[in-house]
């Protein structure tokens, strides 16, 4: 028997008279599944972007009239990554079996199914997704866009590096005076093509250091006149800089609204994952299920903050349990310590509590990196 034939067996789910729709989507293709909870659910297949196609296959006999709904009657539907819910894919039920069936029809059917029942009142059946307007999308461009060139200037760098240790030539740094004058010494004792080679990722490299600098400035600009209040704030802290404020605002604190504590650390993915049946209890570690990027990130917050916040009670609170212990648990230390740190960032932020024992930069600092 189908799935969504029995996924809200005995319940009222076409109160009011309800279409629920299900996408599974794919490069060249969206395969639907339709129903209302009673019936068989009908399935087609429309070319990926087709919205009128979609639009057509709400409003045929296979879907309104054969589930005998009116023209005004509400749709749900849902996809994986409203009323349209987009969800993460993760918190899908899956067969635990081994070895399972996996195919599009299968898909959007169970999503129909948990659509159903998420509407029916089973609200923790998956986790939807928050997602930000274009405009906030927009927003987190900037930094996103100076970790890749970054990543691009460590490419570089290691490339050059790469091919200098090929030929026994060793440099501590690539770019600058420095390197600038030893490279010109030492670039007649290498053969034409690879000297060329060099110089051409020289040039990218300097293209891309000069791009770093332009969005560097352009963001402490930005968070110098005040674009978000709240990246002021944060940088005001010791130990926090520019571009980490920047950062927590965009990603974590600017859109999302936080009800408790909870919350925020489940979504940095910072949340403990027990595992207990019988006897057997086991810790899996943290989630890893949030965003990576502020996760990452307030792991080494933690770590300055220790150095540059020593007198807070955070600081204190971490080396009363884990300073004399060895490194694996300071390793585990400093990650209680970040969603620690995170949850006392969104209370200073939301409420104005400052973190317990906390000290700001002095008012006559020109720059506001830590």
């Amino acid at each position: 028997m189908d799935t969504a034939d029995t996924a809200l067996r005995g319940q009222n789910t076409t109160a009011g008279g309800r279409l629920y729709m299900a996408f599974e989507l794919g490069e060249k293709n969206w395969k639907l599944s339709l129903g209302d909870g009673q019936r068989a659910p009908s399935r087609c297949t429309v070319a990926a972007g087709d919205t009128t196609a979609v639009l057509t296959a709400i409003a045929n006999a296979n879907a309104r009239a054969r589930c005998h709904l009116g023209a005004d009657a509400p749709v749900y539907s849902c996809y994986e990554a409203a009323v349209n819910l987009v969800v993460d894919s993760a918190s899908i039920e899956v067969n635990r079996r081994a070895r399972r069936a996996k195919t599009d029809r299968l898909d959007s059917d169970k999503l129909l199914s948990m659509l159903m029942r998420y509407y029916a009142g089973e609200r923790r059946v998956w986790a939807v997704a928050r997602i930000p307007t274009p405009e906030q999308e927009d927003d987190r461009s900037l930094h996103r866009e100076l970790e890749r060139l970054r990543q691009e200037r460590t490419v570089h760098t290691n490339r050059i590096r790469s091919l200098l240790v090929l030929h026994n030539l060793r440099v501590r740094s690539v770019g600058g005076r420095i390197w600038t004058h030893w490279w010109t010494r030492q670039r007649e004792l290498l053969a034409p093509g690879l000297r060329a080679e060099i110089d051409r990722e020289c040039d990218r490299l300097a293209l891309v250091r000069q791009q770093i600098r332009l969005l560097e400035v352009q963001q402490e600009r930005q968070v110098r006149s005040g674009a978000h209040p709240g990246m002021a704030l944060l940088a005001q802290l010791a130990g926090i800089g520019a571009g980490s404020a920047w950062t927590l605002v965009r990603e974590l604190f600017g859109w999302r609204q936080f009800r408790n504590r909870r919350e925020v650390a489940g979504c940095l993915g910072l949340t403990p994952t027990p595992y207990a049946s019988g006897t057997s209890e086991v810790e899996l570690g943290i989630s890893k299920a949030g965003n990576r990027r502020c996760r990452w990130l307030m792991v080494e917050l933690a770590w300055s903050w220790l150095r540059l916040q020593p007198g807070s009670q955070l600081s204190h609170w971490f080396n009363e349990r884990f300073a004399g212990t060895g490194k694996r648990m300071r390793r585990i230390g400093i990650v209680a310590l970040a969603r620690r740190l995170a949850i006392a960032l969104w209370r200073y932020l939301e409420h104005g509590e400052i973190p317990v024992g906390a000290i700001f930069k002095p008012r006559d600092v020109n720059t506001l990196g830590a």
